[in-house]
């Protein structure tokens, strides 16, 4: 199953991008995968399931958005989307081009610095305006 390696690469790239930017803690990963790349939705989410506990990604969500295969045909312009691969076009039968469909890429995440929010958030900087301010 190479799900475990892809979620491994893509859980090593997202933790060095989240240290270096001070992120403590991953809530959420949000994959595209293209449905002709050869990796299983479903693996994927499993894989994620079983490499993220004991790290920051505990308790993190893995969300993938599945890219449908789109061909173009060169000769007529037809575009075409569909399930499977179909090397030639429906309206002219002419050799398609693949134009979607092969993506697997990290499309974002979302983490936080780890730290509690005890009072620090929108309503605490609201507090401290309005105390700057002379308000109640």
């Amino acid at each position: 199953m190479h799900e475990i390696g892809l979620i491994q690469t893509v859980m090593d790239e997202v933790s060095r991008v989240a240290e270096a930017n001070g992120i403590e803690r991953v809530t959420k990963v949000r994959l595209v995968v293209g449905r002709m790349n050869g990796a299983i939705p479903d693996a994927l989410e499993f894989a994620f399931s079983v490499l993220s506990p004991e790290t920051i990604f505990e308790g993190a969500r893995l969300e993938i958005e599945s890219v449908p295969v789109r061909l173009r045909c060169p000769h007529c312009g037809a575009e075409s989307e569909g399930e499977k691969l179909a090397y030639f076009c429906p309206e002219c039968g002419g050799r398609a081009e693949l134009v979607a469909g092969q993506e697997l890429y990290i499309d974002y995440f979302e983490g936080d610095d780890g730290k509690e929010d005890a009072g620090e958030g929108r309503d605490g900087a609201e507090d401290s305006a309005r105390e700057r301010a002379g308000g109640p």
